[in-house]
């Protein structure tokens, strides 16, 4: 499948480089789409590309030693994933499936230091994935040593609620289908445990759930609940 430029030039990877560099980066990019549920590439598998989102959303996941599957990240369009190459690592961390349906553009892992040296943009971005990436993964480790779990299944919801909200006229509603197993395992608990929760939470009036649907109706409610200031 071809992408349209202009919306690769959109993208903030890309927004500083000239036209004759993204045509470039471009005719050297192989585009895929992947159909809600199908994954990218699977935990242990070889390494072989490295990917940017243009759109849809994913969500990567790692199965633990002791079976457990755990969402590690949820990537959202302009973001690049999958760069094993980038921690010198010969296979994938986890599974990328994607939870709507999303256009990828990957390139061969063997480009990855090509790429570094002739744009920064790569390097800057990929560095502030990882960062993000280990800024967020210290602050789930802190929230499950010393929160208890609602405290921590609000601080999931609002967090996605900030990276991926759309507005509406009863709340925000994350945009993208988000089910109870997911949020349990983001927040490592229980579906049962989830369940229980967001229709205690639906009853007070600070969110809205669906099926695979999450709306907060109150983000100061919830706020305060994560943050334990709420009775």
């Amino acid at each position: 499948m071809k992408i349209d430029p202009t919306v690769v030039r959109s993208l903030p990877l890309f927004e500083r480089m000239s036209d004759a560099d993204v045509d470039t980066f471009l005719n050297l990019a192989s585009a895929r789409r992947v159909l809600q549920g199908e994954t990218v590439f699977k935990q242990g598998q070889h390494a072989d590309s490295f990917y940017l989102l243009v759109s849809g959303r994913l969500k990567v996941t790692q199965v633990t030693g002791d079976g457990q599957q755990v969402i590690v990240r949820v990537v959202h369009p302009g973001e690049l994933f999958g760069f094993a190459v980038a921690l010198q690592r010969p296979d994938y961390p986890g599974t990328a499936t994607a939870v709507t349906d999303s256009v990828a553009l990957a390139w061969p892992s063997e480009l990855w230091a090509q790429f570094i040296e002739q744009n920064g943009t790569i390097a800057v971005s990929a560095i502030q994935t990882m960062g993000r990436q280990l800024e967020d993964a210290h602050t789930r480790i802190r929230e499950m040593s010393t929160q208890e779990v609602e405290r921590r299944i609000a601080h999931a919801i609002l967090r996605l609620s900030l990276q991926a909200g759309r507005k509406e006229a009863s709340g925000v509603q994350i945009a993208f289908p988000i089910s109870r197993q997911d949020i349990a395992e983001m927040t490592g608990t229980t579906l049962h445990t989830v369940s229980r929760i967001l229709s205690s939470w639906e009853a007070q009036g600070l969110v809205e759930c669906g099926r695979q649907k999450v709306l907060v109706r109150d983000f100061s409610g919830l706020s305060l609940l994560a943050e334990g200031a709420r009775d």
